[in-house]
């Protein structure tokens, strides 16, 4: 089915004519993995340093409200690279969906997927048969090999999800980048891969995925950086010496690449999108004043830096409030490029170019919607057990999110306008908000198929937690 549909598009590029190279920007996606909303410079942190992206931020269109379609990696990649929500492909989670102490668990999870199968047309595809040249550098973690989903490159990208090996520093072995030699760091390895990248293909469209393993864990960071923040004033809330120089690693390497594109003369006729994949793990940084991190449908856990500079498109300085979130990135790609789609394959997402032209602009969309129906071991926030999270679903509409744990049926309802760290549950006292989204939810799962867990687990020990919480699985 993959190939028809990638037949019929390009019989219809070529019966609509050759596109004018003018029309076919080059694109530099910046992907970080694990950045929190409130990790860099420009947007409040008091501790970590990011001049390049922070100049970015200054020359392009920065969105407040931008949002991961899951709070961990590997769904929110599927997400981004389908174009579809989770229940759609069936990567809920990394690895284990019952991750966790099993006496703990109320609820069977559904069956995980961990590969994004060749069904789904991945946007890099339908580039690739545009007449672009495209580059996967760093994470993949939806497969063994991002080439057989349209890239035409792959630098370190197989199916594991951290740094493999030493880490971030070398001797390392990845796919088509090997380090014998002691000393070298992995972000730096991978920006020198695309700056030679571009080199190459100045010449013609091009498609930059860069999509670093930082600031993942392990927290390894370059000593002499590391130094510089040891001597810093920590910060209220953030003070991770390492993960600070960590950032400033994936600061340099933004600095580098656009360096490289102003360098070639390629600024002008270059989209540079920079966004992370989830929040801020809560072991290595503080997403203050977000509620929640990383592996949690909180704000702390789905809320993202995210910024787009289109020259000649995007008003230098802006920013805009619209929600957004990672399945727009596939239609906003095609409208860019000017790439066309069969239109039998479904995107859950909106083009964001009327908001890249006007920040004022609506694009008039019902919700946002989550869905994970899994478990995360470690405690955390979700009132006080022994998990991150349990299985859950989420909306946002307007200003409102409400978050549905399936385990009890709760509902916890928020307005993020007055209350970004979701501190005060509306849901007692605005039962017909709490019904209008809950019902606005329910329809949009029946409508995707979600699975929602109802299987009780056998394992289940209600009294488990008088023996104590920290027994393994």
């Amino acid at each position: 089915m993959k190939k028809i549909i990638l037949v019929l598009h390009a019989c219809a590029l070529l019966a609509a004519g050759t596109v004018a190279a003018a029309q076919k920007p080059n694109v530099v996606f910046f992907f970080i993995d694990d950045l929190g909303w409130a990790d860099l410079a420009y947007q409040g942190s008091e501790f970590y340093e990011s001049p390049n992206i922070d100049r970015l931020a200054a020359s392009g269109m920065v969105f407040t409200d931008a949002y991961a379609c899951a709070p961990n990696c590997a769904p929110s990649r599927a997400c981004l690279l389908s174009g579809k929500y989770t229940p759609r492909h069936g990567i809920y989670t990394v690895g284990d969906p019952r991750r966790g102490n099993h006496q703990f668990r109320r609820l069977e999870p559904p069956e995980n997927k961990t590969v994004l199968d060749d069904e789904f047309v991945t946007w890099a595809e339908v580039l690739d048969s545009n007449g672009y040249t495209l580059a996967s550098m760093g994470k993949w973690h939806l497969g063994s090999d991002p080439t057989t989903q349209g890239f035409d490159v792959n630098i370190a990208g197989k199916e594991w999800g951290s740094p493999s090996g030493g880490g971030y520093h070398s001797p390392y072995k990845y796919p088509n980048l090997i380090q014998k030699e002691k000393g070298e760091y992995l972000t730096d390895r991978l920006t020198d891969e695309a700056v030679k990248f571009i080199d190459d293909n100045k010449d013609q469209p091009f498609f930059l995925y860069l999509t670093h393993y930082a600031v993942h864990t392990p927290i390894q960071a370059k000593d002499e950086i590391t130094v510089k923040y040891q001597s810093k004033t920590p910060g209220q809330h953030q003070k991770n010496t390492k993960y600070a120089a960590m950032i400033e690693s994936v600061d340099d390497s933004v600095g580098r690449v656009l360096a490289k594109v102003g360098d070639l003369g390629l600024t002008d006729n270059t989209v540079v999108v920079f966004y992370s994949d989830n929040g801020g793990h809560m072991g290595a940084t503080s997403n203050h004043p977000l509620r929640g991190a990383k592996g949690m449908l909180y704000e702390g856990g789905i809320r993202e830096p995210f910024i787009v500079r289109w020259p000649g498109v995007t008003n230098a300085g802006s920013r805009c409030s619209e929600p957004i979130i990672g399945v727009d990135l596939y239609p906003t790609f095609m409208e860019i490029t000017n790439s066309g789609m069969n239109e039998d394959y479904d995107l859950d997402g909106l083009s964001i170019v009327p908001l890249l032209k006007d920040s004022a602009a609506s694009l008039q969309r019902e919700a946002l919607f989550w869905h994970f129906p899994c478990y995360l071991q470690g405690t955390g926030d979700p009132h006080g057990g022994p998990f991150r999270t349990t299985p859950a679903g989420a909306i946002r509409m307007g200003d409102w999110k409400l978050i549905e744990w399936f385990e009890t049926g709760r509902l916890e309802l928020y307005n993020l306008k007055d209350d970004l760290g979701e501190s005060n549950d509306l849901s007692k006292s605005d039962p017909a908000k709490l019904a209008k989204l809950h019902a606005a939810m329910t329809q949009w799962r029946t409508d995707v198929a979600a699975t929602v867990p109802t299987t009780r687990n056998p394992r289940y020990d209600p009294n488990a937690k008088l023996r104590g919480s920290r027994r393994k699985k």
